[in-house]
């Protein structure tokens, strides 16, 4: 069984690259951006947390959306840029932490997952998922983006991440939005 990947894997890619998937320059990641942001359902959420926020290209456009932001990743190259990119935006909290192992301890309107989720393990992924819900506040949003071609490194793909987040629909979950493009899907639930 494969094991989550980790710190030292991305801390290695940004020590090699500073930008390693072309965040800040590629058209690709501008519109997936554009869509992540379009497809929230509110204009203003009260406080979400992004996990897994790499150098903060998404979070600076995020936080045009929030009263609180809260942003982590467990790389701490990419965080530190992340800090540097995000330093004008005072509602805007910039954490190393490697979720799921830690989380932090309060609640939130809206969970943004974005192209971290295939980087867990089965085992991580369901410890997330929980942690996700259990900090997530009635009728708060969880929003998926993740790429969906292969890749060999990777614990899971991203449709396997979405399908497992699907599996928690009528439950806990109820699935407001599916948007596949070429690359990417895209998947918005809000808490039961």
């Amino acid at each position: 069984m494969k094991q989550s990947l980790p710190a030292s894997y991305f801390d290695n890619l940004y020590t090699a690259d500073p930008d390693p998937w072309k965040f800040e320059t590629s058209e690709y990641e501008a519109n997936k951006y554009a869509a992540t942001i379009a497809a929230l359902p509110r204009s203003r959420y009260h406080s979400a947390f992004e996990i897994g926020c790499s150098i903060g290209v998404l979070t600076a456009k995020l936080a045009n959306r929030c009263d609180r932001l809260l942003s982590v990743d467990l790389s701490e190259p990419a965080l530190n840029r992340a800090i540097k990119r995000c330093e004008s935006l005072p509602h805007v909290r910039l954490q190393l932490m490697g979720v799921p192992q830690e989380y932090p301890d309060e609640t939130f309107d809206l969970t943004l997952v974005s192209e971290v989720g295939y980087y867990w393990c089965w085992e991580d992924l369901r410890k997330a998922q929980q942690l996700i819900l259990s900090h997530l506040e009635p009728g708060g949003h969880v929003l998926l983006v993740h790429w969906t071609l292969y890749a060999k490194d990777y614990p899971l793909s991203g449709d396997e991440v979405h399908e497992a987040f699907l599996e928690l629909v009528p439950t806990q979950l109820r699935h407001l939005k599916a948007q596949r493009e070429e690359q990417y899907r895209l998947d918005l639930f809000e808490k039961v």
